[in-house]
């Protein structure tokens, strides 16, 4: 045996157990157990050609080596992305700590308390930074936040009836390009009409809606915007401004000349440039459009002893109930990103984040004023951080560049230069010395930054921001170290036991794989630097989109989309622009079964697509004769079917090639969603199975980590006659000859996580990788079969067995009174996170091991399943003080002085043996979400303003 081999590490079953898990399930070999589960018929003939498996020794040189072909110059580029300063303390115990980066999103809340209130933190900083009324849990990235704004513009007009039918939406030419790109992707299939222009001669008329703002402006001019704000509203149009973060902490904010949502970037809060991402964007509008925004709300609530609770009051999966009617798909926020910049801001406080905006301006202000004593002309009459400077852009750049410097050059004269946290005094000096030099004259010395503002004095902000103690106490090492700590142990990761949570692939995510984002080689790279100064991504970036090829079957991937949904959305709009290519403009069906993703009808009707909903079988197959007859019916318009595979239900379902054809027989197209890729990888793969194109979740099958939400990556792979529509970006161009506007802001999205899943795929090689799908199997198998006799598993496939996941029916128990909630709140007692509730049918329960879990854990999963079973027996409906409905325990429960429940102490927190060794402890009882419902605060506030009176 090889001890070195990463699959070793990766993989949780050992040789030893083999025959043991094979036996419990009642076959002789995985193999036997693969050919039971997955239909011969779709079974790759020959192993992927990929290179061999790297140890993880091999791979830490590789990258290492890969790294130093980046050049990480000093970046004044800007355009939304900015140097950062990581504080130390953020990076050591947040962003390299497996504690925060293997949680899940927070639908439990009892068990996530901490990453809850951070993220509360981060919904406080934004709203008061913005001066708006309400804010979300983090977007993707700004341009995305960007289009979501418009979105919600557009959808809130309805309620005026003068501008429910009004579809236009003025763009200030201030806008980034790279948002603007987003927004023509996104406005078009919906039926909006961007008109871009300038602001200042904008001609206000009822046709238009909504309204969209830069501030500052794309190259730094500072914009007074409340006259435009005022008469807009006169119009009765909504305006959007997309504002730089720490211009706020000195500009005022939007929210104060009322702005109607206000979006960003939090990038420059202590967030690596990563070459891209991710990046948390926020979000910000007013109290009445909170029923249209985008994403999740953290909220405060209390538990059930009336104690401080937090829970997300607002959760993306609204889609499963709206479904076409969702007017966002946002599924994956970016969570890590989110903690780690409302970090930035606990340690540094107001008067941190002041005395830094402060400097970044000093510098810019510096900068300007010596400029112009050597005969420049600096044309921003009023900047923060950004000035434009009239030179000759060649020869500035071949200078800059020889001195290991990045501008901006916006045209052959004119050159812009976009300062941050990073640059000090001798920076400033450098960059005079090299305008200097290309003009032949002597550099001048600088001794002292110009302090004086540079924008109009009404635009100084006069109101406060972070007054609460969060943000004022926390501003040792010492006291953040122990802060981020103590929040850290009130929530259950990876790293304490499994997360079984079917269609989440909550894996292993290696620190081999995880280390490399620590190295500057890597995190420091700006999204539109040179591409002969990231050789090292560009390489990185290239082979991972062939290793991608390779497992999909595909020809083309892009990995610009920087979540599952919008991985979704980007194959849909690629399928349009192919349709439209061949003068298909009619081709708008979407076939959908009953049992998709909430997501998929949400991205269809994005898309501009018309859903139509196909049935599935009681075993949760699709009906390929109601399949059939809606395809034939719809065969002069059908755009394509929208598929998981396996299904939804943790089964391969045996006519997926039949499905398929029948698709392109009427003309369409397949889209298979990528959430179950785990169950494929190795042993089958989308083109195999008749699909056109697939988006992969690299957060969930290719060991990215969730983050407690997000970062997530959705790239999509994509047969040869999609390759050409492939996504481009317009400061950097990507994609297909026939490309398709921005998904996106970055031009490959969320790069700097894209080496997680590089080094997944290079240290596993194709051997590991088949064998981590047939371990994903095999465990689930394994749980389905000790389960069974205490749980009813709900769909099997043709020989009995489950795919990676299954879904255990609870519905019976309700005659107990115990509802599926019940199990899922006391399995915390027992130390584990609970499965998938209620998706993706009410009432049941869907596990997902993974193939990282070893026996001993999948054992004591079964184990707290089967007790919690026997719980079950023992409760009757007519009384419900039992210790499933009074789950999960605390220890302040635990350790009081009375105990009024008819079981023991040790009933409730050690039922079992195992859990003495390594327990956890929710830190509230359990959520009230009625209550948290009818007394929405979703910011840092004082016991008074959520306690009932």
């Amino acid at each position: 045996m090889r001890t070195d081999a990463f699959a070793l590490r990766h993989i949780g079953p050992r040789e030893n157990d083999l025959q043991h898990m094979l036996k419990t399930i009642g076959v002789d070999s995985i193999e036997r157990l693969v050919y039971e589960t997955l239909p011969d018929d779709i079974r790759l003939k020959a192993p992927l050609q990929l290179d061999p498996a790297m140890t993880e020794y091999e791979f830490a040189n590789h990258i290492q080596e890969l790294g130093n072909k980046n050049k990480v110059f000093q970046s004044y580029i800007g355009l939304g992305y900015h140097q950062a300063i990581v504080p130390a303390v953020i990076q050591r115990n947040i962003f390299e700590n497996p504690g925060w980066y293997t949680a899940y999103t927070p639908y439990q809340a009892e068990i996530a308390q901490g990453r809850l209130e951070a993220i509360l933190n981060f919904q406080t900083m934004v709203i008061e930074l913005t001066g708006m009324e309400i804010a979300n849990a983090s977007l993707l990235d700004e341009g995305t936040a960007a289009a979501e704004a418009m979105a919600l513009l557009f959808d809130v007009r309805t309620r005026d009836q003068k501008k429910n039918n009004t579809n236009k939406f003025f763009v200030s030419e201030e806008i980034l390009p790279q948002t603007l790109s987003v927004l023509q992707t996104r406005s078009t299939p919906i039926g909006i009409e961007l008109v871009v222009g300038n602001h200042e001669t904008f001609e206000f008329s009822e046709e238009f809606f909504g309204a969209m703002l830069q501030y500052p402006g794309k190259f730094g001019q500072v914009y007074d915007y409340s006259q435009f704000i005022s008469k807009a509203a006169a119009n009765e149009i909504k305006v959007a401004v997309a504002a730089d973060i720490l211009s706020l902490t000195k500009l005022t904010p939007p929210g104060e000349m009322g702005a109607a949502v206000v979006i960003g970037t939090t990038q420059r809060f202590g967030i690596p440039l990563g070459y891209g991402g991710p990046h948390a964007a926020y979000f910000a509008t007013k109290e009445e459009y909170k029923r249209s925004m985008p994403g999740r709300i953290i909220g405060v609530t209390i538990d059930a002893n009336g104690n401080r609770a937090l829970r997300m009051a607002l959760g993306t999966r609204e889609q499963h109930i709206k479904r076409e009617k969702a007017t966002s798909n946002i599924c994956t926020a970016q969570v890590l990103l989110s903690v780690m910049a409302g970090m930035y801001a606990v340690y540094h406080g107001p008067k941190g984040l002041r005395y830094i905006a402060n400097k970044v301006h000093a510098v810019a202000a510096t900068t300007a004023n010596e400029l112009t004593k050597l005969g420049y002309e600096q044309t921003n009459s009023a900047f923060f951080d950004t000035i434009v400077v009239k030179a000759e852009a060649q020869k500035i750049k071949a200078v800059a560049e020889q001195n290991n410097i990045n501008f901006f050059y916006i045209d052959e004269a004119t050159v812009s230069i976009a300062f941050n946290e990073t640059t000090s005094i001798e920076d400033v000096a450098k960059i005079v010395s090299l305008f200097a030099a290309a003009k032949g004259t002597q550099t001048p010395e600088i001794t002292e930054l110009t302090v004086t503002n540079h924008f109009p004095e009404e635009l100084n902000r006069t109101s406060s921001f972070l007054q609460h103690d969060v943000f004022n106490k926390y501003h040792s090492e010492s006291a953040m170290m122990r802060y981020i700590k103590k929040l850290e142990r009130k929530d259950l990761s990876l790293n304490h036991s499994m997360i079984s949570l079917g269609s989440c692939t909550m894996k292993l995510n290696a620190a081999s794989e995880m280390l490399p984002l620590s190295n500057p080689q890597w995190n420091n790279i700006h999204p539109f630097a040179p591409l002969d100064q990231a050789q090292g991504y560009q390489e990185m970036l290239r082979k991972l989109e062939q290793q991608l090829n390779v497992i999909t079957g595909f020809a083309g991937t892009t990995l610009q989309p920087n979540s599952g949904a919008q991985g979704e959305y980007a194959g849909l709009m690629v399928i349009r622009a192919y349709h439209q290519s061949r003068g298909d403009h009619h081709r708008n069906i979407a076939l959908i079964p009953s049992s998709a993703h909430g997501t998929n009808p949400a991205s269809a009707a994005m898309a501009g697509m018309k859903i139509v909903v196909t049935k599935t079988l009681e075993n949760g197959n699709i009906d390929v004769e109601d399949l059939r007859e809606k395809a034939m019916l719809h065969k002069d318009n059908l755009s394509c079917l929208m598929v998981t595979y396996p299904s939804t239900h943790g089964v391969y379902e045996s006519a997926i090639i039949e499905i398929t054809k029948l698709i392109h027989d009427n003309g369409g197209q397949v889209y298979m969603d990528g959430a179950n890729m785990n169950a494929q990888v190795g042993l089958t793969n989308p083109a195999t199975i008749g699909a056109d194109v697939c988006h992969l979740n690299l957060h969930k099958t290719f060991a990215i980590p969730h983050g407690g939400g997000g970062p997530g990556v959705g790239p999509i792979c994509v047969a040869p006659q999609l390759v050409p529509f492939l996504p481009t970006n317009p400061v950097i161009p990507t994609g297909g000859e026939h490309a398709i506007t921005a998904i996106s802001a970055a031009p490959w999205g969320s790069a700097l996580v894209c080496l997680i899943s590089y080094g997944y795929i290079s240290m596993l090689g194709a051997e590991g990788l088949k064998s981590a799908t047939e371990h994903a199997i095999l465990n689930a198998n394994y749980i389905k079969e000790k389960l069974n006799g205490h749980y009813d598993t709900l769909y099997s496939g043709e020989m009995g067995r489950a795919a990676h996941e299954m879904i255990l029916e609870c519905r019976p128990f309700k005659q107990k009174g115990i509802e599926v909630t019940d199990i899922a709140k006391r399995l915390m007692d027992y130390g584990f996170h609970a499965p998938t509730v209620s998706f993706p049918v009410a009432g049941t329960l869907m596990i997902e091991p993974t193939e990282s879990e070893n026996l001993e854990e999948l054992d004591r999963f079964c184990d707290a399943m089967i007790s919690i079973r026997k719980e079950i027996e023992a409760a009757t409906i007519e009384d419900s003080n039992n210790v499933l409905k009074n789950s999960p325990h605390t220890l302040a429960m635990l350790t009081a002085e009375t105990w009024d429940f008819p079981y023991s102490r040790e009933q409730a927190a050690f039922p079992l043996d195992y859990i003495a060794e390594n327990k956890f402890w929710p830190t509230v009882r359990r959520a009230d979400d009625a209550y948290g419902d009818r007394n929405l605060v979703c910011s840092c506030a004082p016991i008074e303003a959520y306690m009932e009176s």
